[in-house]
């Protein structure tokens, strides 16, 4: 599971990462980022990159129930491509959702330690996600979006039986023309990744400050 994240660099770095075109997302830091809330996510539309917002739990566009969005902040790779709600949007509705950072929670004494992962290079990457447009009882169409997870690398699996698909070939998972993405949804490089222990403060979602990014002794709260 994907529960928590952040997404801390620079506008500027993002946009020449992801050779966005466009953009109607307004970029602000955020370093404790969580289900239900609007995220940035880069999708194409008409061949342009264009940066929009995504409220992160998935709604299929025939849910009748909006609360299923609390069942699909992630989608398991494993099978995806046979799931009601993803094979469609696998084929026609890829996104990157770009990150620095994602963190995860392992039982230690009494309680549960979070680390936050990242590249060694503490450079944007982009998760691997599917996105759907939902309407209300009003017609207003709502955009929403998943992070698909796969097997923990190494690193990852000291601390979680899950992580996120981070990718390795973004012009890949948003080519329209590529039907078999399945080559991308495998752990990324432990090698390339680094893990440090974090604030306990990041389990809260009402905290979103830059302390939460920093590392701490392991027997610290």
């Amino acid at each position: 599971m994907c529960g928590r994240y952040t997404i801390t660099s620079e506008l500027d770095e993002i946009i020449n990462t992801f050779a966005i075109v466009e953009t109607d997302y307004e970029y602000t830091k955020r370093y404790n980022v969580a289900p239900t809330q609007i995220v940035p996510g880069i999708i194409l539309k008409e061949g342009k990159r264009v940066l929009s917002g995504f409220r992160w739990g998935l709604i299929p566009f025939w849910s009748k129930d909006p609360k299923i969005a609390y069942k699909m902040i992630n989608a398991r790779a494993e099978g995806i491509e046979k799931k009601p709600a993803f094979r469609s949007l696998l084929k026609r509705n890829r996104i990157l959702i770009p990150s620095n950072g994602f963190y995860e929670w392992r039982k230690e004494g009494e309680g549960k330690q979070p680390y936050r992962f990242q590249m060694k290079t503490k450079a944007v990457y982009a998760f691997a996600g599917l996105y759907d447009t939902w309407r209300d009882s009003n017609g207003e169409p709502i955009s929403t979006c998943t992070i698909i997870t796969t097997t923990p690398n190494q690193l990852v699996s000291d601390v979680h039986d899950r992580m996120p698909v981070i990718l390795t070939d973004i012009h890949g998972w948003l080519n329209p023309e590529m039907e078999d993405v399945s080559q991308f949804l495998k752990p990324f490089p432990a090698d390339e990744m680094m893990k440090y222990p974090v604030s306990r403060d990041v389990g809260n979602v009402k905290n979103s400050d830059e302390s939460l990014i920093k590392e701490i002794p392991l027997n610290s709260k």
